[in-house]
């Protein structure tokens, strides 16, 4: 067989894929023959030449997804001030459906104590990071007055991506609009006014939606354990 001179484009159908079928099917439902059998054409070598498994899919997949956010053009926007720009970040983040996605289905991978300390490093690190170069920004122009950058950029990296995602802390629609209320004191106390009204009603929304997500996949699991007969009687 000949070989293969486009292995990014092999690569990215993978990917499409992958995304495609954990969003339909859920990331714990989707199988590595799954993925073969969405592409068609591909062996399974070839699959297994660029991702071991599905978790590197899925691990690439959040790579990618954190890249794009880092190149987001509102970092490099001077027609906004410092509080604005996270305000925009935010506010695209949660809007931005496959990301909100991509993030519910893999919350449940964070089980595994090796991929949750990788995690929580990155979020510590590299989207604190960010966060923090916009709130000394913030102060740089006026927009954020705070005595503690760095903490409440760190409290802020980890609490929207932990603390409000009902995958750890489960709670109705109506008691996420609660937590997300509280962060907002939490913020205005420490001088970075982050959330108004309406962005906190984003944020509740996006992610109340993996609400709606976690039972569909429940419901397409018993679905088909009740098609195959092993269901209980």
């Amino acid at each position: 067989m000949a070989r293969n001179a486009h292995p990014e484009v092999t690569r990215r159908r993978i990917l499409d894929a992958a995304q495609k079928l954990f969003f339909t099917k859920g990331y714990e439902h989707t199988t590595m023959r799954d993925i073969l059998d969405e592409l068609g054409d591909l062996s399974k070598g070839a699959i297994y030449h660029h991702f071991a498994s599905k978790e590197t899919i899925l691990d690439a997949l959040c790579e990618e997804d954190g890249q794009r956010m880092k190149a987001s053009p509102i970092r490099n926007d001077d027609s906004l001030d410092g509080l604005h720009k996270m305000r925009a970040l935010i506010a695209n983040s949660v809007a931005n459906m496959p990301h909100m996605r991509l993030m519910g289905e893999a919350y449940p991978t964070l089980e595994d104590p090796t991929t949750l300390a990788a995690n929580l490093r990155a979020w510590r690190t590299t989207v604190a990071d960010m966060f923090l170069e916009l709130i000394d920004a913030g102060i740089e122009d006026g927009s954020i007055t705070t005595d503690y950058p760095r903490e409440a950029a760190e409290i802020i990296s980890l609490l929207t991506n932990y603390w409000l995602a009902p995958t750890f802390y489960p709670g109705t629609q109506a008691e996420l609009r609660h937590r997300v209320k509280a962060l907002a004191l939490m913020c205005d106390s420490l001088g970075v006014p982050l959330l108004t009204d309406e962005l906190s009603d984003q944020l509740a929304d996006g992610y109340a939606a993996f609400l709606s997500v976690d039972e569909s996949h429940t419901g397409e699991a018993t679905q088909r354990s009740g098609d195959d007969g092993s269901a209980a009687q």
